[in-house]
Parts: C-alpha cells; sequence; structure tokens
C-alpha cells in the first residue's frame, strides 16, 4: 500500500516548490506587489480557518490553526513556526512595553510576540495593506490579544503620516520602543529602520529582528547591521529555513541598538 501520509510530507517539506500552493504564490507575485495579498484568496480563507477551528480567547491554539494552514493548505508568507521560535525567544529576553512591528499580513507574528509581553505592554503592528490588516485584526482579536495589540494602516516610509500617527496616537516617543520586529517588503528594512533612529524612539538595548534576511533577502539590511556591528548595533545571524518547509535557508537578523 503506497504511503500517501509520507509523500504527502516529503512534499511539504523538502520538496516545497512542488507545492501548488507555492507555484500558485510565485505566479501572484505581481497582485502581491500591487494588494499585499497573492490573489488566490488565502488571506481571507486563513482567516475563517481560524475563525472556523481555532479556540477563541487561546493564542496557542489560534497559531496551531495557521501553522496547521499554512503546512497543509496554503503556504503564507508570515514568519512560520521554526523561525517563530527565534522571535519568541527575544521578546522573553527584551521583555519589553512598547513593542513596534512592520507588516502585520494576517496577524501570526503579533499574535506570537503579543502572547509573551510583559503586563501592560502595548504592541503596535503597521500594515500597508487595508485588507490585510482586516484580517490581522480579525485573527488577533480571536486570539483575545484586541486589547494590546492595534494595527495601523500605513507605512513608515509614507513621508511621515503614520510616524506621526503613531507619535500622536500610540505615544511613540523619544527611546519609548523596545522591541521592533521587521516583516514586510525586504527592500523597505534598511529605510524604515533608519527613519526609526532618527525619530529616536530607540533606546541602548533595544531588540529589532528582523526576518527574511537571506530569502528573499535583505541585502543592504544585512550589509548595514555588518558595518555597524560593535558601533551602534550589536547583532547575531540567526542560520534557520525559509516559513514552512526545510529545503531553503534563510537568517533571522536578532540585533541590539548601541545607541
Amino acid at each position: 500500500m503506497a504511503n500517501h501520509g509520507g509523500l504527502g510530507a516529503l512534499l511539504r517539506d523538502r520538496l516545497p516548490f512542488l507545492r501548488w500552493s507555492t507555484i500558485r504564490f510565485a505566479l501572484g507575485g505581481a497582485h502581491l506587489l500591487r494588494t499585499g495579498q497573492v490573489g488566490d484568496g488565502r488571506e481571507a480563507a486563513l482567516r475563517d480557518h481560524v475563525l472556523g477551528h481555532a479556540t477563541a480567547g487561546d493564542p496557542e491554539s489560534v497559531l496551531a490553526a495557521i501553522d496547521d494552514f499554512a503546512r497543509n493548505r496554503s503556504i503564507l508568507m508570515n514568519v512560520g513556526d521554526e523561525k517563530g521560535l527565534l522571535l519568541d525567544a527575544a521578546v522573553r529576553r527584551a521583555e519589553p512595553k512598547l513593542l513596534l512591528e512592520l507588516g502585520t499580513y494576517c496577524g501570526y507574528s503579533a499574535v506570537r510576540a503579543g502572547r509573551l509581553m510583559p503586563a501592560r505592554a502595548r504592541l503596535v503592528s503597521v500594515e500597508a495593506s487595508p485588507a490585510n490588516a482586516e484580517i490581522g485584526r480579525a485573527v488577533i482579536e480571536h486570539a483575545g490579544l484586541a486589547d494590546r495589540v492595534s494595527v495601523v494602516v500605513g507605512k513608515i516610509g509614507d513621508g511621515g503620516a503614520t510616524v506621526q500617527r503613531l507619535i500622536d496616537e500610540y505615544g511613540f516617543t523619544s527611546g519609548s520602543v523596545d522591541f521592533a520586529f521587521i516583516d514586510h517588503w525586504k527592500t523597505e528594512y534598511l529605510p524604515d529602520l533608519e527613519t526609526i533612529i532618527s525619530a529616536d524612539w530607540l533606546h541602548p538595548g533595544s531588540i529589532v529582528v528582523a526576518d527574511n534576511v537571506k530569502m528573499p533577502g535583505a541585502p543592504a539590511y544585512r550589509r548595514y547591521m555588518r558595518e555597524q556591528e560593535g558601533i551602534s548595533w550589536r547583532t547575531i545571524e540567526h542560520k534557520t529555513h525559509v516559513e514552512y518547509q526545510s529545503l531553503l535557508t534563510d537568517l533571522v537578523l536578532e540585533s541590539e541598538y548601541l545607541g
């Protein structure tokens, strides 16, 4: 008898390119650039899957439902379970009071970080896509974190409007940001970080974690961190894999701001 389960696991973990959802993801590149979504409805389907299968008010159940959807139905461009453990560890070490996320997507990383924040801590997630922001809010609310995690539609690099909104509405002030997670458009990693530094939101000891630095890659960001090693930043490069498979390697950078 054929081992269909074993074959499925092989296709999922070792041969990700043979998964139709991955091929469809690649074909949706132009739509993704315009809208922040793949274009086949997977993001909305993920929200429905979470609302229908995860226990309300239980972040762990929400994360498990998203991981199940991404592994067994449609690949997603969230940080994923393997790299998510690196994010978890960094949040625990930082013990942050104010967290900034760039790139909500469907709310997965916001739920991961939000469930580990100290009491009275707040996370503000900035998302360029209004559709993704709506989905992210629904997922975050289902996890029971809506009172501590906010999603703001905008872009750090929009000429100052979003930065000003974070100042006016969410209390971002000099030295207020203890932790940042960067997982949006890779070309925006470095300019957005430079804007955050210019706004003086970081303080010595602030932690910035960046996903996908190798795949699809943020070479300017990685080069900057290497050039600033021991000067403005101290960085650990975590070797890991692209989300939800074990063939493609990736890097997660965890950087401590030195001031």
